[in-house]
């Protein structure tokens, strides 16, 4: 029998600070450059000194720095803690959570997060940079020429099509949306206006998916602060508090997260992530409902991303998320905002870790044109597919 865990986490921990470097698509800089402003931003954002600083977590694929050369570049006197993921798109909150527990039990005191990628003049995911595993199930994908990232996402945006009549058009909702968005963010890498008949025209990349559909590669680093609640109230912003967060990986056969990056052939049903099976603990430990969430930062590397978080978080039923994006309900004025600052496919792509840096500004009301009214809970997710990540904040 499976015991159920305990939420230790509830508002104990806090986000302090906030810090960017500018997203573009030629840093002009290295890696480590991009790490050290993102972190030393945070840090002055919070009030703070390199002084207070005793722990550092980041996730990569090996296309970032380490935390001791962070650490060193930043001058801290001590590192007391630190961790290095080895992720991709489930890093992006998982890390933020590891470093909290990192907090609440002792280790560390105050720690910075951060992700930092020169995607477009580095190491691109899913392009040449990377070498092809060809181990575990992807042996059987790679031979045959599905290598890339968007090939495996248009697997999972046909397969809802056929089975829940989703379209294009409502894909093209969702970069509408994000683009709308970005307009009011002066950091987004795309911040032309977007029509449905310009995603509607744009090239197909792998059907279904079109230019539109796909995400930005981008240069740039973002950075949290965190500390304990109690530290974090004589801070200089209003704390956000985290409230719940859990990363598992699983499905209706069995416990599933093999070697491979992008591609499951032995996943049951690709209209499905494990989002729907992790939602009811999620929420349940943080004493609320998905009715409760004001603002919703979604990892959309891709448009049908969204669509099936947006379902299988429960906040429309199964098979309608086409339908709910299609209707509004996720502009700024709808009943969930959904990726305030333009999301990755516009604001550009930090590996999903620039939705945690948007929803701590929209909890604390200082996201400025795009600020969403009395904004007081935020979902954030990282990729989801047979694994999911997420964390609920709130103001």
């Amino acid at each position: 029998m499976r015991l159920k865990a305990v939420n230790k986490l509830k508002d104990k921990i806090a986000i302090v600070g906030l810090g960017w470097t500018k997203f573009s698509r030629n840093s002009g800089v290295s890696v480590q450059n991009l790490a050290l402003e993102s972190c030393k931003n945070a840090i002055d954002d919070a009030g703070l000194t390199v002084k207070d600083v005793d722990g550092i977590a980041t996730y990569n694929i090996g296309d970032a720095v380490s935390p001791y050369v962070v650490a060193t570049g930043l001058g801290l006197p001590e590192l007391r803690w630190n961790i290095e993921y080895f992720a991709g798109a489930n890093g992006a909150t998982s890390t933020l959570l590891t470093a909290a527990c990192a907090v609440i039990g002792g280790l560390a005191d105050t720690v910075l997060v951060f992700r930092a990628m020169n995607g477009r003049t580095g190491t691109r995911l899913g392009g040449a940079g990377l070498s092809l595993n060809t181990s575990g199930v992807e042996q059987y994908c790679v031979p045959y020429g599905l290598t890339t990232f968007p090939q495996a996402v248009a697997m999972i945006a046909r397969r809802h099509m056929i089975k829940y009549g989703t379209t294009s058009r409502q894909m093209g909702a969702i970069a509408v949306t994000c683009r709308d968005n970005a307009i009011l963010n002066e950091r987004a890498v795309l911040r032309s206006p977007l029509s449905i008949e310009d995603h509607q025209n744009s090239k197909m990349i792998v059907d279904p998916l079109r230019l539109y559909d796909c995400c930005q590669e981008t240069d740039g680093a973002c950075a949290v602060l965190i500390t304990s609640a109690d530290r974090a109230k004589n801070l200089r912003h209003a704390p956000v508090y985290l409230m719940s967060g859990t990363h598992g990986a699983g499905w209706r056969s069995g416990e599933f997260f093999g070697k491979t990056t992008a591609f499951w052939p032995e996943w049951d049903e690709l209209s499905e992530t494990y989002a729907r099976t992790m939602a009811s603990e999620l929420f349940g430990n943080a004493g609320i409902t998905p009715k409760d969430v004001d603002v919703a930062e979604l990892y959309d590397c891709f448009t049908i991303e969204p669509i099936v978080q947006l379902e299988d978080f429960g906040f429309c039923k199964k098979g309608e998320g086409g339908a709910f994006v299609e209707s509004g309900a996720i502009k700024r004025d709808g009943d969930l905002p959904m990726n305030t600052h333009g999301g990755l496919l516009s604001e550009g792509y930090i590996h999903g870790f620039n939705h945690v840096l948007e929803a701590a500004s929209q909890l604390r009301g200082d996201a400025g044109a795009r600020q969403i009214k009395d904004a007081e809970i935020a979902l954030v997710a990282g990729y989801c597919g047979p694994a999911a990540n997420a964390v609920i904040l709130r103001r």
